[in-house]
């Protein structure tokens, strides 16, 4: 657990307030701003712990008492709802876990939403995706699902996140069966849009370091896959919405799936210029609706924020505080 002090610099760090570069034209306006002119911080959250599968971490997913813990902490730096990583009927562990999250949040007065991960099985993904989100939605949507009025929302149409991985799920397919939920849902999807782009409604980044590759110090931090996101969305999409994306460090050596991939923390200052960069890509007047912090608790590739920021031993003390750039 973070004490207070911790909690109050990781807060300032991830959110500094009204520091929005005046950027570009100030007649123009997003097809999708911001609430009352401030981003919403939301963070992604790993269901999976206590699974025998995933690495210990101290607390298990289906534990209400360590979501709630959780749930303050978050709300403590800032963040006001979870994205929780789903995968239908293949994760019945994680679906419960989901469930618990959401009647939680309701509790707490925190926000949630669901991110879909798409099979690996590039036969009947789009089938599987359609019965996915039907079940879904009958089950976490409608009026008496426990916890529905925590979910998160824009304009009243609940957010779908999308974490593609097989490719050959027709989108467009997916978007005209969901389109008959009431109400309709907003489909935001990853990374650039691609030959799919009308099917969904936004687009968000995820932990990259461009083009370039991953550096074996793990200093590629993302700069330019981050630049070249905002750009092209603002420039080549603007009736869609862009979420905003910041990290704070990368290491999947500890996952069974693990390539050996590294973004170093270097002391904080990856959160702070991922962060530094958004506000640089954005005019004063126009931030984007949403910023997810990538991720809240992914211990198995080293992104999580919740036991706070590496910080780096200084001349004349013991650590660094988390926005400390040695």
């Amino acid at each position: 657990m973070l004490n207070p002090a911790l909690i109050a610099v990781l807060g300032l760090l991830l959110f500094p307030r009204g520091c929005f570069s005046p950027g570009s034209d100030p007649l123009s306006a997003p097809k999708f701003p911001a609430n009352n002119g401030i981003s919403q911080r939301i963070a992604l959250y790993e269901a999976w712990f206590g699974h025998p599968r995933h690495i210990s971490v101290g607390y298990n997913s289906h534990d209400s008492g360590a979501i709630r813990r959780q749930i303050r902490l978050a709300k403590a730096m800032g963040i006001s709802a979870f994205v929780v990583d789903w995968y239908g009927s293949r994760e019945p562990f994680i679906d419960q876990s989901y469930a618990i999250v959401q009647t939680t949040a309701q509790e707490e007065h925190f926000q949630i939403a669901m991110m879909y991960d798409e099979t690996k099985d590039p036969n009947g993904s789009t089938e599987q995706a359609i019965l996915d989100l039907k079940a879904f939605h009958d089950r976490y949507l409608v009026e008496s699902s426990s916890g529905r009025t925590a979910y998160l929302t824009y304009d009243g149409h609940p957010l779908i996140f999308v974490f593609p991985t097989s490719g050959h799920t027709d989108w467009a397919q997916v978007r005209t069966a969901i389109r008959k939920w009431e109400p309709s849902p907003l489909l935001i999807d990853e990374n650039l849009p691609g030959q799919d782009a009308d099917a969904f409604d936004g687009f968000y980044p995820w932990i990259n370091p461009g083009k370039a590759g991953w550096a074996p110090d793990g200093s590629n931090w993302g700069e330019s896959y981050l630049t070249e996101f905002y750009s092209t969305m603002q420039s080549h999409h603007p009736d869609k919405m862009i979420v905003g994306g910041v990290w704070a460090s990368f290491d999947d050596s500890k996952a069974g799936w693990g390539l050996n991939r590294h973004i170093s923390a270097r002391c904080g200052q990856t959160l702070s210029d991922t962060n530094h960069l958004l506000q640089q890509n954005f005019p004063l007047h126009a931030p984007p609706p949403f910023v997810m912090v990538e991720t809240w608790n992914d211990h198995e590739e080293g992104s999580a924020v919740e036991d706070g920021i590496p910080s780096c031993p200084v001349s004349g003390s013991a650590q660094a505080s988390p926005h400390s750039s040695n």
